[in-house]
């Protein structure tokens, strides 16, 4: 397999030196493994941090900036970070307002913000913390006890990141972080497996012609293996996954995700078919967003994540954002 690296040894360190030096609005300790805004800690406002294994870019170091996350730790390719980078994440940008840990609902992630939370505390930083676990395709996985936090991530980093900007304390960007979550689904779908720099060959056997539907973003099983299906097709029961479970009453925010190696030609299209269901369903999509967001490195495939939202969560979604990922309205 074919990997645009050096050795496997230094990949996420010598992303991390890519990003620093295209971003010089982030700081970027490499040998560290942290990632905060240049700017913080900012007075007076509540931090977010968050996250997880590398190979998801741009999650979560790509959403670090002005209205979405304050610090990000990327730990090894699919591998929790350790607790030491996540107490120097909320170290390096608590102004004394408190520090919201953003968790997605994998066991070595819980584990280990579980432990920073507590290491932090003793030194005196405040600390919050919201787990995500928005995946409806299983219940329990090889990485997780209940369900896998997928692309709802990106809705609770954006939109508490908003609502902390403006001003909000720990509390309620603490609830409003749960809300989001607790208003959201994804359902992904796998058409090749992932390959990682370490194995450098596919890490699960998908056989030509047959897709995963309800993949997890590490290449985790899904709910069962079927011959390849249109687009179309994929569209009626991902979204039938999801609104199964989440029933809307109100108009959603829509994510349409590739996992890294579909293209936005393919992406696009695929999102037609999800707004034609959606429709068909009567569910009315307020705000669409197209790409690849949360990702499992080279995965051709794609998720949907749905949120219900209220006219707050949608004024905190279009507040402005700058981040190398996502930035509108500044």
């Amino acid at each position: 397999m074919k990997m645009l690296i050096n050795v496997p040894e230094t990949v996420v360190a010598d992303g991390l030196r890519g990003m620093a030096a295209a971003h010089p609005e982030l700081r970027v300790d490499v040998e560290n493994r942290v990632v905060v805004r240049t700017d913080a800690p900012v007075s007076g406002k509540v931090a977010l941090v968050s996250g997880g294994g590398s190979g998801h870019e741009p999650l979560h170091a790509g959403f670090v900036g002005p209205g979405m996350l304050s610090g990000a730790c990327p730990g090894e390719v699919f591998t929790s970070p350790v607790p030491d980078q996540m107490v120097r994440a909320a170290a390096a940008v608590d102004s004394g307002a408190g520090v919201l840990f953003v968790v997605k609902n994998y066991t070595g992630d819980v584990l280990n913000f579980d432990m920073a939370a507590e290491l932090a505390e003793d030194e005196g930083v405040q600390i919050a913390k919201v787990l995500v676990n928005d995946d409806v395709a299983v219940t329990d996985s090889l990485y997780t006890a209940g369900r896998r936090g997928t692309g709802a991530t990106l809705f609770v980093e954006k939109i508490a990141g908003a609502a902390a900007e403006e001003g909000a304390p720990l509390e309620r960007v603490e609830s409003i972080a749960r809300e989001v979550n607790a208003r959201s689904r994804s359902f992904g779908v796998a058409l090749t497996a992932v390959t990682t720099p370490a194995k450098g060959s596919p890490t699960f056997d998908l056989p030509a012609g047959e897709l995963e539907l309800g993949i997890g973003i590490h290449g985790e099983p899904g709910r069962e293996r079927r011959a390849m299906m249109t687009s179309r097709e994929i569209a009626d029961f991902a979204v039938d996954a999801v609104l199964e479970d989440l029933k809307p009453s109100t108009p959603v925010l829509l994510l349409v995700n590739g996992m890294g190696a579909t293209p936005l030609l393919e992406l696009y299209g695929f999102n037609a078919e999800v707004h034609r269901v959606l429709g068909e369903r009567g569910v009315p999509v307020a705000r669409t967003l197209v790409g690849n967001y949360v990702t499992s490195l080279d995965m051709a495939g794609c998720s949907v994540s749905i949120c219900a939202m209220d006219e707050d969560l949608m004024r905190l979604w279009d507040a402005p954002v700058q981040t190398p990922a996502l930035r509108w309205g500044r």
